[in-house]
């Protein structure tokens, strides 16, 4: 069995990995998309979005919209395989318990 990633394992880095992973490949999410679907606050998002760039799983886009900066992350090829690697080995830990639960007499 593989083992997590310890990047993406943490809950916020999770959830944001999932939203990014839930989007067409180059298609990202502006910062305050990604705040409120995390319920996360500016300051501890953007620490967790710092965290995955430098990971090389997400790159970070700012520009000006008007005179408002705006911030975009988008899951990078390298972090969707991570992703992907990081799901299956949830995927396997479930399984692995599930058949353990019926060696031992549970419900399944």
């Amino acid at each position: 069995m593989a083992d997590l990633d310890e990047i993406i394992h943490q809950p916020l880095r999770l959830r944001i990995m999932a939203a990014l992973n839930a989007l067409p490949h180059s298609v990202g999410l502006e910062f305050v998309k990604l705040k409120k679907l995390t319920g996360a606050t500016d300051g501890n998002l953007g620490a967790h979005i710092e965290t995955l760039a430098k990971a090389g799983y997400v790159a970070v886009d700012k520009a000006f919209v008007g005179r408002k900066p705006q911030t975009t992350v988008t899951a990078t090829a390298a972090g969707r395989g991570a992703f992907a690697r990081h799901v299956a080995t949830l995927q396997e830990i479930i399984a692995a318990s599930a058949g353990e639960g019926g060696k031992q007499g549970g419900v399944n």
